[in-house]
């Protein structure tokens, strides 16, 4: 659950070609790649360590993404859970309670992690500091929020090949989320049905 709120909320070892790039060169190659792909789908692999690297948890599932603010999150039984967004509002379901929460797509969320992958480009540089790094075919970006109310402090996105390969969540006691993109497939035509949630019958449901 902690892991879903945060990316609501939203390391390779490198001999660098560049050095940190200033923050507007990053955000316009950053722009670039996000912009290529206008779906995504992919399985994906996440671990969660403490801050003394024990691992707290282990998961995997499969993803769907549709821009602008479209995107299906489902994590595999046991520790299963469902993240749904119509662009609009949010579902987090989570069979084993039978519960639902809804959330709506508001200013806030839509500056979020979760939805760095399928919401608008253009607005990045408002909610994050930019900086990469590029060597080959691979870039790392690392991206601080502007705000200070929030549940991590630093983002990184990896893409291989115009591809994105994975993505670190640390926060403030230095809990890192590993989450590992595999499979994916860029641009392929994915149903506008994918994104919706229809509440199962008995769920309890919280509206925030």
């Amino acid at each position: 659950m902690r892991l879903f709120r945060m990316l609501l909320l939203s390391v390779l070892s490198l001999t660098c070609l560049n050095a940190m790039a200033d923050d507007s060169a990053a955000v316009k190659r950053l722009t670039e790649l996000l912009s290529q792909a206008q779906t995504i789908s992919a399985r994906f692999s996440q671990l969660t360590l403490d801050g003394s690297g024990s691992q707290l948890q282990e998961t995997a599932g499969e993803l769907s993404l549709k821009r602008p603010g479209l995107f299906r999150w489902h994590t595999d039984a046991p520790q299963e859970q469902l993240l749904v967004s119509n662009g609009k509002q949010v579902w987090l379901y989570d069979p084993d309670l039978e519960q639902v929460t809804i959330q709506k797509m508001d200013q806030r969320l839509t500056h979020t992690p979760a939805l760095l992958l399928s919401g608008d480009v253009s607005k990045i540089s408002e909610s994050f500091d930019i900086s990469y790094k590029e060597a080959g075919n691979v870039v790392d970006f690392t991206l601080k929020p502007k705000s200070k109310d929030t549940l991590f402090d630093n983002l990184r996105l990896s893409f291989r090949s115009g591809v994105v390969n994975d993505m670190q969540l640390i926060d403030s006691i230095g809990q890192r989320t590993n989450i590992l993109f595999l499979n994916v497939k860029m641009n392929q035509p994915i149903q506008d049905s994918e994104f919706t949630f229809e509440v199962p019958k008995g769920a309890d449901v919280i509206q925030e």
